[in-house]
């Protein structure tokens, strides 16, 4: 038997623009050929189970062979097979009456994103890297004759018997020059475990199943045992610690889709990466870029998603407005918020022990999706200098009656480094007030969205100004200086400090208070956070940072200063100043060997 003709498409340069346009995924080649020897070998199982398919049903697996000499990969399975009449039917017929419509709207085209996955190209991505393909194959139908069909890449093709002897198919690559790097073992190897690692059919490679057919994604939570979900997380990132805990998921209304997502232990703020989330559609490995399908927010979770239900190209990038996409979008949101506040009301003291590690995930969802911040504002929380934690509701209980200023506002205090910010801090516990921890990369963010959000309620960070001026109260200290000497501490410290970027002023504070105290105002500590997270335009970049430095009128050493009020007060005045910039870690260079040399001579002289 043999059988000529040519390719049912409407123009000869089909292939010259397949192999131009998925040339830069050129790997996914073997991808969709296992892909399909997989398909293969399910319906060969479906059919055995309502009785269509003769005689034993055997070991269903997918094979991968390479023979250089020949300069051949071979795909096997020992699926269902194709009659020659089913092979016109589905190989020669590429994308009937749209491929014309394909080739003008694509032959010009630079935009790779649209291409090729609506027409139903996946077998023809063979033509990437081979100058022949060959298919030899036996149907499971009752005396089906073996066909072998074969086409060099142009149009043509031709049909004869072939000789397979047992149900199945085989689909032989020659290899083209350009495309030998495919000949490599190790790089079929590499190719093999990254798209087709959890294919539901095993595969074969050098004698070796390379998949795990039955991840943990495809079976019921009930199953599972916490290990389970460790020793999964390990085959999918063999190199990292355990993770905090995971969610589960899987819907079948109104749309399929399983997976499991792990919140990562994270050591410092710089080890998030994003792409670590893979997508499958019925175990094939897609792509880990999740944009869109996965929440902003929660890009920076491990894990696995894999849902039909995606609309596909061969690009491998999801159509962003399909209206699934948006309904999984929702669904996963709600699913890990649902899942935090389990695991808070169900025990408390391990979910505040894991703050610290999932603070990041739950904030960066609270400013970026205002559904996850009404359900989070309950179970977020902020974490006091004495490592105490507070939901916001029970921290606005905590410190109402204390830390509400004369205006009625609420004055949340705060620190971004608590060692050393740790004289403003204990000056603030002085006073009975409390202060909390925000010294993360996204607080400067967060602390913006809970001054919207909280009603009558603002944040000041510790070191911004004196206490006293952070929450002012009707209570303040009286100064038991004149105004004449008031004015001429200002004119002393102002001739000893010399520099135009520090304001100088004289307040009445405690006795307790430091002698001089160097503040920088709370609203340019916060375009200078913005700045260095890259949100605060040019502006910092063109200013100096302008300081507040206040002299306590009611301190001693002040006094003395006064007293002397000549060439050894200045002296003193410059010593405190430097003091407060040494507490600051803002004194360095010239200016700490200064104030070394300069505090020998005072002690010296005492």
């Amino acid at each position: 038997m043999e059988e000529k003709g040519t390719i049912s498409i409407h123009t000869e340069n089909i292939f010259p623009i397949i192999k131009k346009f998925l040339y830069s995924d050129h790997e996914i080649f073997l991808r969709e050929l296992v892909s399909n020897a997989v398909d293969a070998s399910q319906k060969a199982k479906r059919l055995s189970v309502i009785g269509e398919l003769k005689g034993d049903l055997g070991d269903l697996k997918v094979t991968v062979k390479v023979d250089k000499e020949k300069k051949q990969i071979i795909i096997s399975d020992n699926g269902i097979g194709m009659t020659a009449e089913e092979i016109k039917k589905y190989i020669n017929q590429i994308a009937f009456s749209g491929a014309t419509e394909f080739v003008e709207r694509y032959k010009d085209s630079t935009d790779k994103s649209q291409i090729i996955g609506q027409f139903g190209l996946g077998f023809y991505s063979a033509f990437m890297v081979a100058g022949t393909v060959e298919i030899d194959t036996l149907s499971h139908q009752d005396g089906a004759e073996p066909a072998h069909w074969i086409c060099d890449g142009s149009t043509e093709f031709s049909i004869t018997t072939g000789s397979r002897t047992e149900r199945g198919t085989d689909v032989i690559l020659n290899i083209a020059e350009d495309s030998e790097e495919f000949l490599e073992e190790a790089r079929l190897q590499s190719i093999l475990n990254k798209y087709c690692k959890f294919l539901p059919i095993p595969v074969e490679f050098n004698g070796e199943t390379i998949n795990n057919p039955n991840p943990i994604w495809t079976k019921s939570p009930s199953e599972l045992t916490d290990e389970d979900y460790k020793n999964f997380y390990k085959e999918l990132y063999p190199f990292s610690e355990d993770p905090l805990f995971w969610i589960h998921l899987n819907v079948d209304y109104p749309f399929n889709l399983t997976g499991i997502l792990y919140f990562p232990k994270v050591k410092n703020e710089f080890d998030f990466q994003k792409n670590k989330i893979q997508l499958y559609s019925r175990q094939v490995f897609i792509t880990d870029e999740v944009k869109d399908v996965v929440p902003e927010f929660l890009m920076l979770l491990h894990g696995v998603i894999d849902s039909p239900d995606i609309p596909l190209n061969v690009s491998r990038s999801f159509l962003q407005a399909d209206a699934n996409v948006k309904k999984i979008n929702t669904y996963i949101t709600r699913k890990v918020a649902d899942k935090l506040n389990e695991i808070y009301k169900k025990d408390r003291t391990a979910y505040e022990e894991k703050w610290n590690d999932i603070a990041v995930f739950v904030k960066y969802g609270m400013l970026s999706d205002d559904k996850f911040y009404e359900k989070a504002k309950d179970f977020a929380l902020l974490q006091s200098t004495d490592e105490k934690f507070y939901t916001l509701e029970e921290y606005r209980n905590y410190v109402q009656a204390n830390q509400t200023d004369k205006n009625g506002q609420l004055v949340i205090l705060y620190t971004t480094d608590a060692e050393k910010q740790h004289a403003f801090i204990e000056t603030a516990k002085n006073r009975n007030y409390d202060v909390v921890k925000l010294d993360t990369m996204i607080d400067p963010h967060f602390i913006g969205q809970l001054e919207q959000k909280l009603e009558k309620t603002t944040l000041k960070r510790v070191d911004a100004d004196t206490i006293d001026k952070l929450i002012e109260t009707d209570a303040k200290p009286a100064s038991v200086l004149s105004e004449d000497e008031t004015k001429r501490l200002k004119e002393l410290f102002e001739k000893a400090i010399n520099n135009q970027n520090m304001t100088v002023g004289v307040e009445a504070l405690s006795t307790d208070d430091q002698p001089v105290i160097i503040t920088l105002p709370e609203f340019m500590r916060r375009m200078k956070d913005m700045n260095r997270m890259g949100g605060g335009g040019m502006m910092m970049g063109n200013f100096p940072d302008m300081y507040n430095v206040t002299i306590n009128a009611n301190h001693p050493i002040n006094h003395r200063i006064l007293k002397h009020n000549d060439e050894r007060g200045e002296k003193i005045a410059k010593q405190a100043y430097d003091l407060a910039l040494l507490s600051q870690n803002m004194l360095s260079g010239a200016a700490l060997t200064a104030f070394v040399k300069r505090s020998v001579e005072l002690i010296d002289k005492e």
